[in-house]
């Protein structure tokens, strides 16, 4: 795979995209119908339900685009992108398998043993294990190469495992995580710290491990800190190559940033308020309507793109920065806009839908442009690829 500057192709027609769309619109009419879900704001990291995914993944729309030997399907980036624009849409409950369908799955693909593959990819597919993500670290900030998470090889080969991970979406709910560690000393110069960096694929069942929930705003539990003490990560569990951690992350981070739930956290606020203008026909609710419609399709014509680009082979990773920059900016002005033109009291116990979903979007905003990198790292990741610093 090669990195792209920001011109990318247009995404091609996808008859078979457009049928898989169809399909997932009338199971998720079915299952609000039944009553199994409600739909909420910001869903892929707060709303876990392991029955759900694991209906998903009965249905193949997990692991789409695998190989068949480990549990996939073979099927098109674009034909995996209508699958979650369309949960994403309906605030469908996806939180407990999204990170190991998203990066996870594709990272075991790219850089993990056949043993890794086989043991852990069918699960996955299958909607019944999950993962988090081990890179930020409490007092590292945004320099996710400072990082003091230390993995020493002990005289078995094992690694032995000593620091924290912090915004550890759902690790109280999840199996296994990805997690960055230094197992060597930093090189020379500006980027020698990106050395001696690597990644391991921990069962988080082990000994050692302790979760610390990290509540938010309206008291919801997802982020957690991680602790591990003197964790024994056998050596067969070394995902790639020793040292090669920094490069590893990097390409994990295409498939973190450029989906369509960069930009559709508050969709189903914004869904809710276009009903409600619809109604009122207030001009100034309309007009708002029209801004954050015509981003919100900016928005998804980029991350089309990208999803192609994938396709092809091709790893977009500035692209990737723009939608997660772009798009949390633009969940955030969501809340902002619609606040400012509806006379609707933000609760979360709200008799009014409306009220309920701005309620949930305000309460969640604060992280919108945290969580996946802070968007001032990412103009900084835009700026150098265009070669401005």
């Amino acid at each position: 795979m090669s990195s792209n500057q920001l011109t990318l192709a247009p995404a091609p027609p996808s008859e078979a995209a457009e049928r898989v769309r169809l399909e997932v619109r009338e199971f998720l009419a079915q299952e609000l119908a039944a009553g199994t879900f409600t739909t909420h704001v910001d869903t892929w990291l707060s709303g876990v339900d392991p029955e759900f995914s694991r209906k998903l993944g009965a249905r193949g729309w997990l692991g789409m685009t695998w190989p068949k030997e480990y549990g996939g399907h073979e099927r098109t980036a674009q034909e995996r992108y209508a699958v979650t624009e369309e949960l994403l849409a309906a605030g469908a409950p996806v939180a407990a398998h999204w990170i190991a369908d998203r990066q996870s799955g594709p990272n075991l693909l790219r850089y993990g043993t056949e043993a890794q593959r086989k043991e852990i990819l069918p699960r996955i597919a299958a909607g019944q294990c999950y993962f988090v993500i081990g890179m930020s670290e409490p007092d590292s900030g945004s320099d996710l190469a400072s990082i003091r998470t230390r993995g020493v090889r002990n005289a078995d080969g094992d690694f032995v495992v000593n620091g924290a991970k912090i915004w550890t979406s759902n690790a109280h709910h999840s199996h296994y995580g990805i997690v960055l560690v230094r197992t060597g000393p930093p090189g020379e110069g500006p980027r020698g710290k990106h050395q001696g960096l690597t990644q391991l694929l921990v069962d988080l069942s082990l000994p050692g491990i302790s979760i610390n929930p990290i509540r938010i705003l309206d008291g919801g539990h997802h982020f957690n800190e991680v602790v591990f003490t003197d964790v024994v990560v056998p050596g067969d569990m070394l995902l790639g190559t020793e040292g090669a951690g920094w490069h590893q992350v990097t390409a994990e981070l295409a498939f973190e940033r450029s989906g369509p739930e960069r930009f559709l956290s508050t969709w189903p606020l914004l869904a809710e308020f276009g009903r409600r203008a619809a109604a009122t026909r207030d001009p100034a609710q309309l007009a708002v309507l029209g801004r954050l419609s015509s981003r919100a399709l900016a928005l998804r014509q980029l991350s089309l793109r990208i999803a192609a680009a994938l396709d092809r082979g091709e790893l977009p990773d500035i692209p990737a920065a723009l939608v997660k920059d772009m798009g949390t900016t633009f969940e955030q002005d969501v809340v902002d806009e619609v606040r400012r033109v509806v006379d609707v009291p933000a609760s979360l116990d709200s008799p009014d839908p409306l009220g309920r979903a701005l309620a949930e979007a305000q309460l969640h905003a604060p992280g919108y442009t945290l969580r996946g990198g802070t968007n001032e790292i990412l103009k900084g990741i835009v700026a150098r690829g265009l070669g401005l610093r």
